[in-house]
């Protein structure tokens, strides 16, 4: 598959934490977890710039985006994404998972 975006960003946001992954020029991942409390958004935010990373596709769950998408919108383009199209392949799941088939999707422009 073509890649759309050389650098972007996958995040599953939970109500006191969420995963992010970023995956970058080379393809490799890197993950971190934040929790939701504004000084964890703003490193949030400053690891995705110093990762040059200007696309972002987060799930839409409920009202738990509306903090992330608020902190980093004037840094970097976000996507909300409805989990219902975005949904994986059956079997086990964890927010690692999610948060990296978000970056691939971003990554390869199906989103």
């Amino acid at each position: 598959m073509n890649v759309v975006h050389e650098i972007c960003c996958g995040i599953d946001v939970h109500a006191k934490m969420l995963v992010a992954c970023v995956v970058g020029a080379d393809g490799e991942p890197q993950l971190r977890t934040f929790s939701t409390m504004t000084a964890d958004l703003l490193r949030l935010r400053d690891w995705l710039q110093a990762a040059h990373c200007t696309q972002v596709a987060m799930e839409s769950t409920g009202v738990y985006w509306k903090p992330v998408f608020n902190m980093l919108a004037d840094a970097v383009r976000v996507m909300l994404v409805n989990p219902e199209h975005a949904r994986a392949l059956r079997g086990r799941k964890t927010d690692v998972k999610d948060a990296q088939w978000l970056a691939d999707l971003l990554r390869h422009g199906l989103l």
